[in-house]
């Protein structure tokens, strides 16, 4: 990673972490234009798969951990494995910047969970107010697609609090490469009953590492790198233009328009989790979850 490390290191931070996010949501509306050949129960399975292969290949992670750090290791795994598969899952059903600005929704639960600031009320209520207008947009918000939505949510902010310990108990990249095995581990037997042979084929098997590529091992290695430069509360910041940046993707590759109603309630959430983070310090109690 030296040599990563002297790539990154002309480039500012907060570049880093744009350049994240715009790589991980092209990655997303690649994953989705592959629902087509292999679902999104394939899909996520080829992303996770390859993911975990180059990870694994970069890091080159010691199965030498002590238990308390396998527990961690592996909490994350299924839960990162369990947020792809729900997210992927909604996007099968409704549009790019709808799925991930209620999949926010996790994150700004972190932030605001255990707040007693009336301004923390406040956000959590723009936010509220932001689905709300969601819904209402044009009314052909898939049910379906919005209770996966959210359950990734829920999964993305347990994945914040776990991830919070995988940095405590494992170093540099070993903890995320080994997660990304476990998070693997759930998913392929999901894609291999869905798809079987289809997974195989040359040009999805191309698709599905670039869809790792770009919505897993750039981002993940930009951010990592850019969480050396930044505090955590300017990080947060930063990546509360997502819903924004996935509503302009889905836009633009997908042809994904939404109503302007649609476009006011990501700019809702966005506001909310932007002032949500810039107040409040990131749960440090996860860790009493893991301890023998």
């Amino acid at each position: 990673m030296t040599s990563a490390r002297r790539t990154f290191g002309p480039i500012p931070p907060t570049a880093l972490v744009l350049l994240g996010i715009v790589s991980v949501q092209v990655g997303s509306a690649l994953a989705k234009q592959l629902f087509s050949a292999v679902g999104s129960f394939g899909t996520v399975a080829l992303r996770l798969f390859f993911a975990a292969t180059v990870l694994m290949l970069l890091w080159r992670p010691s199965l030498r951990i002590d238990r308390r750090a396998w527990t961690v290791v592996l909490s994350y795994g299924v839960i990162l494995g369990t947020m792809n598969l729900c997210f992927y899952l909604s996007l099968a059903r409704i549009p790019l910047g709808i799925a991930v600005t209620i999949e926010f929704l996790g994150p700004l639960a972190v932030a605001v969970a255990g707040s007693r600031r009336w301004l923390d009320a406040f956000w959590a209520l723009l936010a509220a107010g932001g689905v709300v207008l969601l819904m209402e947009g044009r009314g052909d918000v898939n049910l379906v697609g919005f209770l996966f939505a959210l359950a990734a949510g829920t999964c993305w902010g347990l994945y914040i609090l776990v991830g919070a310990a995988l940095g405590r108990h494992t170093t540099e990249g070993n903890g995320l490469a080994l997660g990304m095995v476990i998070a693997a581990l759930v998913a392929v037997p999901f894609g291999v009953i869905h798809s079987g042979a289809a997974l195989i084929q040359p040009r999805v098997l191309i698709a599905g590492f670039g869809v790792a590529l770009l919505s897993s091992v750039i981002p993940y290695s930009l951010e990592l790198e850019a969480l050396r430069k930044i505090p955590p509360r300017v990080f947060g910041i930063l990546m509360s233009l997502e819903p924004a940046m996935a509503a302009l993707i889905g836009l633009l590759i997908l042809r994904e328009s939404l109503h302007w109603t649609q476009w006011i309630a990501v700019l809702c959430v966005m506001a909310a989790s932007a002032g949500a983070t810039r107040g409040i310090a990131t749960a440090k109690k996860i860790d009493d979850l893991f301890q023998p």
